[in-house]
This record gives C-alpha cells, sequence and structure tokens, in this order.
C-alpha cells in the first residue's frame, strides 16, 4: 500500500483562515481530504497541520502539527516524508483545496503509478503543467526532505520523467472566500 501524505498547514491567508477548516459539504477539507485518500485504499494516511484543532478525523489518521508552516509548504512536505513509517516505496502527496480530487482520480494516479513499476513520479497534468496529487517513489525522498521555504515538489516532477495523468479540472483549487462561493453555488 502506498501511504498518503495530506498537505493542510497552510494559514490561508488570502482565505483569512486555515483552509483545512473550511466546510464543503458538511465536512472540513481536511476530513474530505483523508476521506478520498482512505477510500483510495492509502495507508497509512498521515495529514499535516498547522497549529489548530483538527475536529474528529478517522483514527487510523496521523496527525503532524507542523511548527515550521510559517515557512512554507516545503516544510510540510519535509515533516510529512521524516514520519513515513518505515520503509515505505513510494508516497502519494495531496493538497485539501482541490475541490475536483476524489477517490476515483487517486484510484487511477495509483493504478498508473502501479504500471510504472514504481520506477518514476506519476502525477496529475492540468493547466499545461504537472502536480499535485503525485506519487513519489522512495529514491526521490531525499530531495523532498531537502526542500526549503514556499516552493512545492512541482521542480522534481518536471525534471523527471514523470508520467501525467489527465486532470482538466485540477486547475480548479480554493484559494479566496470567492473561491469557495463561486463553488457552492
Amino acid at each position: 500500500m502506498i501511504p498518503a501524505l495530506i498537505l493542510a498547514a497552510g494559514s490561508g491567508r488570502r482565505m483569512g483562515g486555515p483552509k483545512a477548516l473550511l466546510v464543503l459539504e458538511g465536512e472540513t477539507l481536511l476530513e474530505r481530504t483523508v476521506r478520498l485518500a482512505l477510500a483510495a485504499g492509502c495507508s497509512p494516511v498521515i495529514a499535516v497541520v498547522g497549529d489548530w484543532k483538527t475536529g474528529a478525523l478517522d483514527p487510523t489518521v496521523r496527525v503532524i502539527r507542523n511548527a515550521e508552516a510559517a515557512e512554507g509548504m516545503a516544510s510540510s512536505i519535509r515533516a510529512g516524508i521524516a514520519a513515513l513509517p518505515g520503509p515505505a516505496a513510494a508516497v502519494l502527496l495531496l493538497a485539501i483545496d482541490q475541490p475536483a480530487v476524489d477517490a476515483y482520480l487517486l484510484r487511477r494516479l495509483l493504478l498508473l503509478h502501479a504500471a510504472q513499476d514504481g520506477a518514476i513520479p506519476v502525477a496529475c497534468a492540468y493547466g499545461g503543467s504537472l502536480g499535485i496529487p503525485a506519487i513519489f517513489p522512495a529514491r526521490l525522498f531525499p530531495e523532498l526532505l531537502a526542500l526549503v521555504g514556499d516552493q512545492g515538489a512541482k521542480p522534481i516532477l518536471l525534471r523527471e520523467n514523470t508520467v501525467g495523468l489527465p486532470f482538466p479540472d485540477g486547475t480548479r483549487d480554493l484559494d479566496t472566500p470567492e473561491d469557495l462561493a463561486s463553488l457552492t453555488r
């Protein structure tokens, strides 16, 4: 099984508060993303969060508090990779602010990863590029642990022979109150 690493520690400056705690269709964005990762068959599921109460998450989820969240996304990736149990062969990186992500997409990504024998990254392809959700093989964990600042793992995806899974709706994300309002209309 592939572990899922949910990046949810951002302060949500443009949103006015942590996006992880926003409610969409009766559940927080964090709860929703946990549910999707579990439904896709990921295990374990690790959520990297900021300094706030996460609410009632599935008891199997490991919650990691990122004391360095102000640094940016790289600190959450580092914290999550460092928390992976034992010899994980790969990891699925997820964000909480992509409303079009569903369990079906995650299962397709996991199948694509398995078809590549786990040797190269697989990522969602949208907006003319590659991005998360994405699966990184263990050989790239040292690079993920070396990320700094407010950057994610996109440079690694672009440098590698990453296999892309078309996901046109991946360009939709929730960054502002207007984004959330347009989604709930």
